[in-house]
């Protein structure tokens, strides 16, 4: 049997073994990494409670407007005399128009009652209305509105969290990816190597070699030995780091375990520029889907509703108070008789500033605000799509980076091959032989390093138009 078909029978043997083996692997893909981290990474489920606690701000917001029941009562004894006896149930209804409505009844009885208060059983129905400042708009009105705003601000905060995260245990993977196929090609160089070792002694012990190729073959051996012991401690320091960000349902971090392993095919599914999406189509999803783009719309809204309130304040305060009464607490007969000609209770109340310093203060510093936070909007929108731009051109360049080393890792092989033949003829030497397979390691571990560095590079892009 020749060298070379030894080699072959080895390498037949070993991948045998190595699919033995990998049965009893756990299998990680990429896929299931996305979803792990969806589903239980600790820091989205932080910014999940935070839209949920701006949802519990907007219900306490909207308490604003709910009905209230109150009741006032007061009782005066003393020495033997009651001075009076005061009961005022009432009902509130808000609306969002600045008018309050409002029913309730009074009771009031004593010797010494108040001569404003009318004695016995009296009922009455009426309203409180904003005439000019808050009418259309209020701080009630403002406060719900700001709240929804910042709600949906956390939503999309939410989803800037989680690319962020994502992006993160991305790397981690394809840096775990990378060192294991790393591993897995320096402990098949190794077993080759064991093997080629063996071989070069029974050769050297029939008189077929020379004594000189045992310490070439050995040598090579514990070259490959140190290259495959760091290459396997680099593999489980990555899968440690990748392990940070895998947790489990109970909020407990997932267990690793030397068997897990990356899913094999990961690595070799790049996309070419014919199946990425387009430049300019990232950069018009980027302008419309990005988080941090989302978040300064939130922002420019609230500072809006701000700015609206603040204008409120240059109209004057006119607070108009009706109430229509009646005797005890049945219906009168005649509606007209007994409300509209003298049973009724009514004022006003008006408010004017003299000088509107703190409604024009109040104004411009929103109005400011507004221009500051367009300004930083246009800055951070240029600085993503430049991003954009640069990760594009990098995914590209990594494309043709790989094709190449593609190239070269055949011509490597070619090469090697080439060798062996004429080292079977006894017309190389071991010494050359090795520098070939050297070589051809080298080739494909830049390989694998470039696939690895072209998927970290890919989410990154995916990540700076926030659609990843």
């Amino acid at each position: 049997m020749s060298f070379r078909q030894l080699l072959i029978v080895v390498l037949l043997l070993l991948m045998h073994r190595s699919a033995a083996a990998q049965d009893s692997l756990l299998s990680l893909s990429k896929d299931g990494v996305i979803s792990i981290v969806k589903k239980y990474h600790p820091v989205i489920k932080q910014a999940d409670l935070k839209v949920r606690r701006m949802g519990a701000e907007v219900l306490g917001a909207r308490g604003a407007f709910d009905p209230q029941i109150t009741a006032q009562g007061e009782n005066k004894t003393f020495s033997g005399q009651e001075y009076y006896s005061y009961l005022n149930p009432e009902l509130k209804i808000p609306t969002w128009y600045g008018i309050d409505i409002k029913a309730g009844a009074e009771e009031v009885y004593g010797d010494r009652v108040n001569s404003e208060s009318t004695f016995g059983k009296t009922s009455y129905a009426g309203i409180n209305m904003a005439v000019m400042n808050g009418l259309l708009f209020d701080e009630r009105r403002a406060t719900l509105r700001i709240a929804q705003a910042y709600r949906g601000m956390s939503e999309v905060e939410r989803r800037q969290t989680q690319n962020n995260i994502l992006l993160e245990s991305l790397e981690r993977y394809w840096n775990w990816v990378s060192a294991y196929n790393t591993y897995r090609l320096y402990a098949r160089v190794v077993d080759i190597n064991e093997e080629r070792l063996q071989f070069v002694r029974i050769e050297y012990e029939q008189g077929n070699r020379a004594a000189i190729d045992t310490t070439e073959a050995t040598t090579q051996l514990q070259a490959f030995q140190l290259l495959a012991n760091d290459a396997w401690t680099e593999f489980q320091n990555a899968g440690y780091e990748l392990s940070a960000y895998l947790w489990m349902e109970n909020n407990k971090p997932a267990a690793w375990s030397e068997k897990i392993v990356p899913d094999s095919i990961d690595l070799d599914n790049k996309l070419s520029p014919d199946d990425m999406p387009a430049l300019q189509q990232l950069i018009t999803q980027a302008y419309v889907l990005h988080p941090k783009l989302n978040i300064f719309e939130y922002k420019i809204d609230a500072l809006e509703i701000e700015k609206r309130l603040k204008q409120q304040e240059f109209l004057p305060r006119l607070d108009v108070k009706a109430n229509l009464l009646n005797k005890g607490y049945n219906m009168p007969n005649d509606f007209s008789a007994n409300f509209l000609e003298n049973n009724y209770k009514a004022g006003f109340e008006f408010k004017l500033p003299l000088f509107y310093r703190k409604a024009v203060g109040g104004y411009k510093a929103a109005k400011y605000k507004i221009m500051e936070t367009r300004l930083e909007q246009d800055y951070t929108a240029l600085q993503i799509e430049n991003k954009i731009k640069v990760y594009y051109t990098e995914v590209l360049n990594l494309y043709r980076q790989i094709n190449l080393y593609e190239d070269a890792y055949r011509n490597f092989a070619k090469m090697y091959n080439a060798e062996m033949v004429r080292y079977e003829v006894g017309e190389s030497t071991l010494f050359l032989i090795n520098s070939r397979e050297n070589k051809l390691l080298e080739a494909q571990q830049k390989l694998i390093e470039l696939k690895a560095k072209w998927h970290i590079k890919y989410s990154t892009l995916l990540w700076s138009a926030g659609v990843i």
